[in-house]
Order: structure tokens, then C-alpha cells, then sequence
């Protein structure tokens, strides 16, 4: 069957001429000269029969539908490329996932485990791409993403199904030394968790995407915390695990994204008391049936969840 295709460096120069808005700098990109960005763009044009810039006097421009397949070609070069040098390294032997993920779980909670999946199936290779945000898989190379959100931003994504992971209770943890600070305790009693009431008086640390967490951690105590919102405001989790293990305060972190520090004694439970987080942690992929690499990682990742 005959394929109705344009020809990929033609579409290697329109790619990078619709990036940038410049047959100049789509020129150096490619090491060609603009002539020649311009001659094969003429050419895809004419294949087209649909105009993909319009001509100015100070450059080009793109044209709506220039704007809308500009969007798609990116796409599928990046797909083919991706794909391109998982069979010319023999990765997995085919069984490459791309995986867009929330960089503090992906770093801190999914990687440490990758070697169990490797030793599980060693067929598969995951590559991973940060994403914080939902987006259309329509739009991207991804074949599943590792989301962090509520319910109801789960269910305003189009397109989707959703396999829930893991809730994300928090709970207080500080530097051992913060921590003796805190209260007077006995001997060897030092690393043991205080009272609510005694945090309200340490240094707080704040996570800038959750600015009433210490608010709804102390009215859950019922602990008057007049300072609930004080202190420095960090984005990442993994940002304020370095605060917190510097003793700059106390931070509210979900156990599984410290278990290193834990582990080490950088950092120790303030206060057993967690809550109830509003968000949970999904594996979120196409409405459509999963492929056998994405369905044997979704339920390895469903028992490593589990335990």
C-alpha cells in the first residue's frame, strides 16, 4: 500500500523552522544553509497544497494550520527518534515505557525500586520525563504519567484511566537535634516524638503548592498554632527534606518520599500523629487497552504501592 507521507527532513526543517518562528536559526540548528530550510519548506508546502508561514517583511510566521501540524510533526519526531535509539541500543527489546512523572516520587519512591522491576522484567526500560501537570497524551510521546493530585483533578482529565496508588498522609519530621530542642526528655530519650503543642513552638517549614498544611495538620490536633503559617516556603518535597535535615524547621512530609533520611537518622518523626492528605498518587494512561509492557508495570507498581 502506498503511504502518503512527506519526507522526514522536510519535516526536520519545518519542526524546527515552526519552533522558532526562523528559517535562520532553524538553519543553524540543522547545520544547513536557509536556502535550503527554505527550499524544503516550499516543497511541503506545495505537498500539502496548504500554505505553513506566511511571508513578511521581517520573517515568517506561522499560519494557523502551520501552528496546529507544527504541534504534531514535533510529536511524532520525537516518538520516532525516541524510538529510534531504543532499537539501535537493543534497550528492553522493545519494551520501552515513557513515563512523565512528579519529580520528588519518580526520584525518591520509583527509582529506588526500578531494580526490583529490572530483576522482575528485565525486558522492560522506563524512561522518565518530569510532569506536574495533566495534559493530553494526544499531544505527547508519554504512555503513562505518575500523578500527584485530588479526585477531582483526576476526574477533570480528559481521555483517561486511573489506577489509584497510594494516599498521601504527612506527617511531621524534623533533624534529630531540632527535635531535642523541642521539649526536656530524659536519657536516651532525645529522638522521641513531642507533644502538637511543642511543635507549635519550633520553626515551621512551608510547602508554597500546600500553604494551609500546618493550619490543617494543628486544627486536626486541636492545638492552637497562632504561627501555622510562618516560615520559609519551599515547592518540592525533595526541597524541603534538605530543609528540614539542616534544621531549619519542621517540615510535613509523606514518610515514603523520606525513607533515605529515615534511614540514616538525618531525620526523625516530630510527632506520630499523621493526616489525611487531599492528594493521592495515580498511575494515569490512555482510555484505550494498555499495551503488555504498560499493563506488566502497572501491576508491578500496584504491588510495590501495596507494601
Amino acid at each position: 500500500m502506498h503511504r502518503h507521507l512527506p519526507s522526514t527532513q522536510a519535516l526536520a526543517c519545518f519542526e524546527a523552522a515552526a519552533r522558532h518562528e526562523s528559517y535562520t536559526r532553524a538553519a543553524q540548528e540543522l547545520s544547513l544553509t536557509q536556502s535550503a530550510v527554505s527550499r524544503q519548506i516550499l516543497a511541503l508546502e506545495e505537498w500539502l497544497g496548504v500554505p505553513l508561514f506566511r511571508r513578511t517583511r521581517h520573517g515568517v510566521v506561522l499560519t494557523p494550520a502551520g501552528s496546529r501540524y507544527g504541534r504534531q510533526v514535533a510529536r511524532w519526531l520525537q516518538g520516532l527518534e525516541r524510538d529510534t535509539l531504543d532499537v539501535m541500543s537493543h534497550q528492553g527489546r522493545g519494551g520501552a515505557l515513557s513515563l512523565a512523572a512528579v519529580p520528588t516520587f519518580a526520584t525518591r519512591w520509583l527509582i529506588p525500586r526500578l531494580p526490583r522491576l529490572a530483576a522482575l522484567h528485565p525486558e522492560i526500560v522506563v524512561h522518565i520525563d518530569t510532569r506536574t501537570r495533566p495534559f493530553l497524551f494526544a499531544d505527547t510521546t508519554f504512555d503513562a504519567a505518575l500523578y500527584a493530585g485530588t479526585p477531582e483533578q483526576i476526574a477533570q482529565w480528559p481521555g483517561v484511566q486511573v489506577q489509584l496508588l497510594m494516599r498521601e498522609d504527612v506527617v511531621p519530621v524534623c533533624s534529630p537535634r531540632l527535635l531535642a530542642s523541642a521539649a526536656a526528655r530524659g536519657p536516651g530519650r532525645a529522638h522521641q516524638p513531642v507533644a502538637a503543642e511543642a511543635l507549635a513552638q519550633l520553626p515551621l517549614l512551608q510547602q508554597s503548592t500546600r500553604p494551609l498544611g500546618w493550619q490543617q495538620w494543628f486544627a486536626a490536633q486541636g492545638v492552637d498554632a497562632p504561627r501555622a503559617l510562618d516560615g520559609p516556603r519551599y515547592e518540592l518535597f525533595s526541597m524541603l527534606a534538605v530543609a528540614a535535615t539542616h534544621g531549619l524547621g519542621v517540615a510535613l512530609m509523606p514518610p515514603m518520599l523520606i525513607e533515605a533520611e529515615i534511614a540514616r537518622g538525618e531525620l526523625v518523626v516530630a510527632c506520630a500523629r499523621p493526616l489525611r492528605g487531599e492528594r493521592a498518587y495515580y498511575l494515569v494512561s490512555p482510555a484505550q487497552a494498555q499495551s503488555p509492557v504498560l499493563a506488566a508495570f502497572s501491576a508491578w507498581l500496584q504491588d510495590n504501592a501495596a507494601t
